[in-house]
């Protein structure tokens, strides 16, 4: 079996944290580097109901999107919830490893999963890493669909291959307008519009999408079209994608590695009241 340091190697390949924003808290937040590995599981968020999740599961080794502490801390007493997540992992002998903007820009990076769970074909990243002389790796990704559909038809498409939450799908823009080229990004999107509307695309698919943002990028003189899923859903999928590079390397050097995707939905939202009488897609009152 592998020790810690070893599968850190590996994902830091994967990943560099060199590559993360300089403000992003990447890499390991706590683990023995001699301690053997055996399982992981891969999550979007480390909170309380991963690290249990991973006991029961006996991981050894946690790696999620979202970093535990993104702004530093001055404790980890376990009356505070992030205090008590490293206390539960700790006490079981779990290591928690961070890919977060440094696997946004990957290549393949949290955008492609999403396109991936979309069936999109991608041509390139959205916002490109001047680094990268192949022009692979970078923010976002530019798509497009084998066959235009409509908005409607789209985003349905997104509410049906991503994964549920109580938000489920918004949509700004004609509904029946017909789309082929689509940006994704996986996360929150809107400091993105200008380089949306630069690369000429039909629709753009993000997630946090805030009303003033969206308001005057719709106001425009050629307005996006926008669908707005949940920040949870739009990065999900890079767990099974992540999860899958680790097999392909625990494969290549023997390791014997189990890996698991946890598929506890950690979005904070719970439930969705719609409005008494909502609109239609069409924007017309049922």
């Amino acid at each position: 079996m592998p020790r810690l340091s070893e599968v850190i190697a590996a994902l830091d390949a994967l990943w560099p944290p060199s590559r993360a924003e300089q403000w992003d808290a990447v890499g390991t937040v706590c683990g023995d580097p001699d301690a053997e590995v055996t399982r992981v599981l891969f999550a979007v968020d480390p909170v309380q109901e991963i690290a249990d999740e991973a006991v029961k599961l006996g991981v050894d080794l946690i790696i999620t999107h979202h970093p535990l502490y993104l702004r530093g801390t001055t404790t980890v007493e376990a009356g505070t919830f992030k205090g008590r997540v490293v206390h539960t992992l700790i006490k079981n002998d779990i290591a928690l490893h961070v890919a977060h903007t440094n696997a946004d820009t990957a290549d393949p990076g949290v955008s492609d999963a999403l396109a991936g769970a979309l069936d999109l074909r991608i041509t390139g990243p959205l916002v490109p890493d001047p680094t990268d002389p192949e022009g692979r790796r970078g923010l976002g990704r530019i798509c497009e669909l084998d066959h235009p559909e409509t908005l409607r038809e789209f985003a349905a498409r997104a509410a049906a291959w991503l994964p549920p939450t109580a938000q489920g799908i918004r949509v700004a823009g004609d509904p029946d307008m017909p789309v082929r080229r689509i940006a994704v990004s996986g996360g929150s999107g809107d400091s993105l519009f200008e380089q949306v509307r630069a690369a000429g695309v039909d629709v753009f698919l993000t997630a946090d999408l805030r009303h003033h943002p969206v308001s005057e990028a719709r106001e425009t003189s050629r307005p996006l079209a926008l669908v707005d899923a949940a920040h949870w859903a739009t990065e999900w999928p890079w767990c099974e994608q992540a999860a899958a590079q680790l097999d392909a390397i625990s494969e290549r050097h023997g390791w014997g590695l189990r890996t698991h995707v946890s598929h506890t939905v950690t979005d904070p939202w719970t439930a969705h009241a719609p409005s008494v009488t909502p609109p239609s897609i069409s924007g017309a009152p049922n």
